[in-house]
């Protein structure tokens, strides 16, 4: 990677980092906007009132039912759609490749060095009423699991009836879920399930339920700040 790129990425982690310094660690009357997964203490269903700031990108993540808010640290492009990297507070970071998650550090399970291949499109794969299948390799910690080989199958499902779903109508979007066949005995882990704005010729993920392991599963979706006091999409 050219010197330029690789201090342009660095830049904008360090400008995250220290944007949240400025924004969260040093000002009280905020609530607590980016929590760590481990320390999550907004009760559920209290985060409504949050206040976000408007110049930053979040996605909304609970897990146990418990919200955090992670905010968008930059963006690069990808065949596979764009990879967005999230960081909380604490630097633990989820970084998503086209609405899949591809890196998880500093939980308590981690992906790394995560690959995609042959990923279909959302259309694509809608269209297919038996689904589509593509390979995923990934190294997985703690454990030193390296390599780890998936088969993902997406289908095409109808709207959960149970979702963390937030603001938006689980009917405005097109729903999908993946299984996983994996190389390693026991490394199966639940299914992941998407949901996809099909609207005006998109195919953005909204929405998602995965997990990193069978005891790390979490919800995410996208969260558009519009002021702080309409919070509509």
């Amino acid at each position: 990677m050219p010197f330029t790129r690789l201090a342009v990425r660095v830049l904008c982690a360090l400008s995250a980092f220290t944007a949240f310094a400025v924004l969260y660690g040093c000002s009280s009357g905020l609530n607590a906007v980016v929590q760590t997964f481990q320390d999550a203490v907004v009760p559920r269903g209290a985060d409504t009132d949050v206040a976000l700031n408007p110049r930053f990108q979040y996605i909304r993540v609970t897990v146990d039912g418990r919200p955090a808010y992670l905010a968008l640290g930059y963006e690069r492009a990808s065949p596979y759609g764009p990879i967005r990297t999230y960081y909380s507070a604490s630097k633990e970071v989820l970084e998503f490749q086209g609405g899949r998650l591809v890196r998880a550090a500093g939980l308590t399970s981690e992906w790394r060095n995560v690959e995609l291949i042959d990923v279909p499109s959302w259309r694509a794969a809608a269209a297919k009423e038996s689904g589509a299948v593509w390979l995923r390799m990934r190294d997985v910690m703690p454990g030193y699991r390296y390599g780890v080989r998936d088969a993902v199958t997406l289908k095409r499902i109808p709207a959960p009836q149970k979702i963390g779903l937030q603001r938006l109508n689980p009917g405005e979007l097109t729903w999908f879920e993946e299984l996983m066949t994996t190389d390693v005995p026991g490394a199966i882990l639940p299914r992941a399930v998407y949901g996809v704005d099909m609207t005006a010729g998109r195919e953005e993920p909204v929405y998602g339920e995965q997990c990193v392991s069978k005891d790390l599963c979490f919800t995410w979706q996208r969260w558009d700040v519009v002021g702080t006091a309409d919070k509509r999409r």
